[in-house]
């Protein structure tokens, strides 16, 4: 780790109230924290550790991982992720069905990860409630959804959505939310707390998101790279 990463670690850790939270959650918080520069996100999150252990543990173990637009996707460079809202599928479904893009693309990745699957929405509140419909039909099991849309129209009315249909979740009260944020979010599952308080008998958890991924086709061509099993740089 770069020494003015762990220096921004520490500040943050005398700013924002996480050491009392569990540790999957604690490394979500602060890591959103740290992308961020706003300990405001510590008080705006609903953290359910049992959920967010579960997501850790799908993706450790090579679980897909959906993401509703291509900037959350570029946020997580060491675990190959599906985002179909710019192919030419998903527009012809949204001109079809009268739905958005967002919405359509999430329908079609139900289709190929219908069970088990990491789900991270960080922009459309219309992906949300895209997926919460087809969770409702028995058409789609996510391992964990991570459901951080941004806006002023349906962003927080998805999440509180997504909070009352009983799905594993993670997801924050506010209208404030983002591709970075959903990004930071599945890179704390993925690679933990960077900064271990060894005061606190803290360890490091493994920093190879899954040493057995292969390059996978993306949306838009081309493949997703082998990753090199080391934590974000």
């Amino acid at each position: 780790m770069h020494p003015i990463e762990a220096e921004s670690y520490r500040i943050l850790r005398r700013e924002a109230a996480t050491a009392d939270l569990p540790p999957y959650s604690r490394d979500v918080a602060e890591r959103i924290v740290h992308t961020t520069a706003d300990p405001g996100w510590v008080a705006d999150l609903v953290l359910d550790e049992a959920a967010l252990a579960a997501g850790a543990a799908a993706l450790a173990a090579g679980a897909p991982l959906v993401v509703d637009v291509t900037m959350v996707g570029a946020g997580i460079t060491r675990y190959p992720s599906r985002c179909l809202v710019a192919s030419a599928r998903a527009a012809e479904l949204a001109a079809d069905q009268g739905v958005t893009r967002s919405a359509a693309a999430v329908r079609l990745a139900a289709a190929e990860s219908a069970e088990g699957a990491v789900w991270a929405v960080g922009n459309a509140p219309t992906a949300l409630f895209e997926l919460l419909r087809l969770a409702a039909a028995g058409r789609v099991v996510p391992a964990l959804v991570i459901g951080l849309p941004v806006g002023y129209v349906g962003a927080a009315e998805s999440k509180a959505a997504l909070r009352a249909s009983g799905l594993p979740q993670l997801s924050n009260v506010s209208a404030r939310g983002g591709s970075a944020v959903a990004a930071a979010a599945v890179n704390a599952l993925l690679y933990g707390d960077p900064v271990p308080d060894r005061s606190r008998g803290e360890t490091a958890r493994s920093t190879s998101p899954h040493p057995a991924v292969s390059p996978k086709p993306q949306a838009g061509g081309g493949t997703a790279p082998q990753f090199p099993a080391t934590g974000p740089g």
